[in-house]
C-alpha cells in the first residue's frame, strides 16, 4: 500500500503538511515561453485542450519547471457547453466566444455528449502516470452560475448584462439552465475523478456579480447540490470552491455548500478570513497576482503575511490566475519562499 503523504491532500484532509503547499491558478499559461511555443504550433486553444499529447505536456510544465505541489488539468471551464452541443471559439485578444442559449427551446435541446470531451480524461490518465509521488492531481469545472453566464451572454465583454437580467426577469429559465449544468458538471467531474483526479476545484469566477438572495439561489444552492452528488459517489475526494469576489458571500458559501476548502481572492481581508472562514474549513489563496508580476521584497513580504496569518491549514495560491506578463523567475522565487517559510 502506498503511504506517500501529499502536502495538498494533507491540508484538504485537515492534517499538518510537511511544508507549506503551493500551486497557482493558471500556473500552466501564457507567461511560460514553453507554453507559448506549443500554442504557436497549435490549431487553436480548444484543440490544445482536447489533444491529450499537448494538454499533458502543458499540465506538466509547471511541475517540471517549479516543483509545484499540485498539477491542475489543462482544460477550460467552457468544455461543458461544448459537450452540451454549443459552438465554442477562442479569438486572439477577445477571449472565449460561445454560442448562446437565448430561449427555452434551445436550452431544452441541450444534451451532454461526453465523447466530445473524452480526451480530457485521457489527459488526466497520462498526467497521473508522470507525476512525482508527492504531487496532487487536481481536476476542475466551472460552477453552474459562471458557465451559465457564458451560455447566456456568449462572452464577458459586457460584464454579463444579459445574465444579470435573467436573474430578475427570467429566473425560472435560468434555474432550468443551471439544473442542466449541475447534471453535466456531476458527470464531468466524476469522469475526471475516475481518470485519476485526487481533488477537484469548482471555479465560480463570476460569483461576485450576485449578492444576497440571488447569490444564495444561483451560487450557493447549485454548488451545494453538485457537491452533495459528488460526495455520495466519491466521499474521500476533496472539493475546493472558489467563488471569486464573493465578499460577504464567502461565509455562507463555506458553511452551506459542503466544500472541503475555500479559495479566496486577493480582496479578502486576512483577519476576517482567519476568524470567519478558516475556523470552519481550510483556506486557499490569496496573493495578488500583480505582486507576483513585481516579485522581490514586496512579493515576499505579502506572501509572508499570508503564511504567518493562515498557518498550516492553508494552501498557498493566488487570488486569481497568473498574469501573462509574469516573469517565470518570480514564480520560481515564490515557490522556494513558500516551501522554505517558517513562522
Amino acid at each position: 500500500m502506498n503511504n506517500i503523504r501529499k502536502p495538498i491532500l494533507d491540508v484538504l484532509r485537515r492534517q499538518i503538511p510537511e511544508h507549506n503547499p503551493i500551486w497557482l491558478m493558471r500556473q500552466a499559461g501564457r507567461y511560460l515561453p514553453e507554453y507559448r511555443d506549443i500554442r504557436s504550433k497549435s490549431k487553436n486553444f480548444v484543440n490544445m485542450c482536447l489533444t491529450p499529447e499537448l494538454a499533458t505536456e502543458i499540465t506538466l510544465l509547471p511541475i517540471r519547471k517549479f516543483d509545484m505541489d499540485a498539477a491542475i488539468l489543462f482544460a477550460d471551464i467552457l468544455l461543458i457547453p461544448l459537450a452540451l452541443g454549443l459552438a465554442l471559439d477562442f479569438r486572439d485578444g477577445e477571449g472565449p466566444v460561445l454560442q448562446t442559449t437565448p430561449n427555452e427551446k434551445i436550452i431544452d435541446a441541450l444534451s451532454y455528449q461526453e465523447e466530445k470531451i473524452s480526451s480530457v480524461f485521457e489527459t488526466l490518465r497520462r498526467v497521473k502516470l508522470q507525476l512525482p509521488e508527492k504531487t496532487t492531481l487536481i481536476g476542475f469545472c466551472g460552477a453552474p452560475w459562471t458557465v451559465a453566464c457564458y451560455m447566456i451572454d456568449g462572452h464577458s465583454r459586457n460584464s454579463f448584462a444579459l445574465s444579470k437580467s435573467w436573474v430578475k426577469e427570467r429566473p425560472e429559465l435560468l434555474k432550468k439552465l443551471i439544473s442542466i449544468l449541475i447534471d453535466a458538471s456531476e458527470k464531468y467531474l466524476g469522469a475526471q475523478i475516475e481518470a485519476g483526479a485526487e481533488a477537484v476545484q469548482i471555479f465560480d469566477s463570476w460569483a461576485g456579480l450576485l449578492s444576497g438572495i440571488d447569490f444564495s439561489r444561483f451560487v450557493i444552492e447549485p454548488t451545494k447540490e453538485l457537491v452533495r452528488r459528488l460526495k455520495i459517489k466519491y466521499p474521500l475526494v476533496p472539493i475546493t470552491g472558489f467563488p471569486r469576489q464573493a465578499r460577504e458571500g464567502y461565509a455562507p458559501y463555506i458553511r452551506q455548500t459542503g466544500i472541503d476548502a475555500l479559495s479566496i481572492d486577493q480582496f479578502a481581508n486576512l483577519d476576517d478570513a482567519k476568524r470567519d472562514l478558516q475556523s470552519v474549513k481550510p483556506l486557499q489563496g490569496n496573493l495578488d497576482p500583480a505582486l507576483l508580476v513585481k516579485g522581490g521584497e514586496e512579493m515576499r513580504n505579502a506572501a509572508g503575511q499570508i503564511l504567518t496569518k493562515l498557518g498550516s491549514q492553508h494552501i498557498f495560491n493566488l487570488g486569481h490566475g497568473v498574469l501573462p506578463e509574469t516573469p517565470p523567475e518570480h514564480v520560481a522565487e515564490l515557490v522556494r519562499f513558500v516551501k522554505e517559510f517558517h513562522v
